[in-house]
């Protein structure tokens, strides 16, 4: 997100669904606002605004939309469909958003993972 509204030279502001340790992901927000993130995409986040919102997905569309969009994503690259309809149904439905996904990677941290199994309904 924060590369994203740094790209677009705006901001963001985080709203996310109801979780354990609210105040823990907030300290995260802290900490990576002064110091950065870690991992290979290192960097400290200066575009999110005040701190991390929690909401109830009953009670927020966008939050759901962000859920629905979560679940189509997941089972885009990880599930192979036995139904040659439903396939074609989830690509479809996964085509329409792409142009709006701004970064996607899923990471294997070992050659034995399992990328071999990702993304074996779209290639």
């Amino acid at each position: 997100m924060d590369e994203c509204a740094t790209g677009l030279g705006d901001y963001s502001l985080v709203i996310a669904d109801e979780v354990d340790g609210q105040a823990q992901h907030r300290a995260d927000l802290s900490s990576y606002r002064e110091v950065g993130t870690t991992g290979y995409r290192h960097r400290k986040l200066t575009r999110i605004v005040d701190t991390l919102h929690f909401a109830p997905s009953h009670a927020s569309r966008l939050v759901q939309a962000a859920d629905v969009i979560t679940f189509l994503y997941r089972r885009t690259f990880t599930h192979a469909e036995t139904d040659e309809r439903s396939r074609k149904a989830k690509i479809a439905m996964w085509n329409r958003l792409r142009p709006r996904v701004h970064h996607e990677l899923c990471w294997f941290p070992s050659p034995k993972g399992q990328q071999h199994l990702w993304a074996r309904d779209v290639r």
